[in-house]
């Protein structure tokens, strides 16, 4: 994954309701949700709800389904798996080194 997805979703995910909207999507899982119903879940205007699901959407973490008049909001699970699959490689490799290293004088 580029780094610059990496920052883009991470950016994304930094603010509550987003975070919000996304671990409630993930509990959807492939039925996803409606906006209505997402808005409904949060209570939040439908301006604000847009704004926090265009910023989801463009970091790359929802997708986005037309379904006649309504839209219907997924996790975009690949995504999150290549998101956390970037952090744990290359954020945590040498944690995870010297977790084990430690482990092992312990023993």
């Amino acid at each position: 994954m580029e780094k610059s997805r990496v920052i883009d979703g991470l950016a994304a995910l930094a603010q509550e309701s987003r975070l919000d909207i996304m671990r409630y999507l993930v509990r959807k899982g492939a039925p996803g949700a409606t906006a209505g119903r997402i808005g409904e879940q949060f209570g939040l205007p439908s301006a604000t709800l847009a704004f926090h699901l265009n910023s989801l959407t463009a970091a790359g973490l929802l997708t986005r389904e037309r379904a006649g008049r309504h839209s219907i909001y997924r996790a975009d699970f690949g995504a999150v798996h290549a998101l956390t699959a970037y952090l744990l490689q290359n954020c945590c490799s040498d944690a995870e080194a010297a977790s084990a290293a430690g482990q092992d004088d312990a023993a």
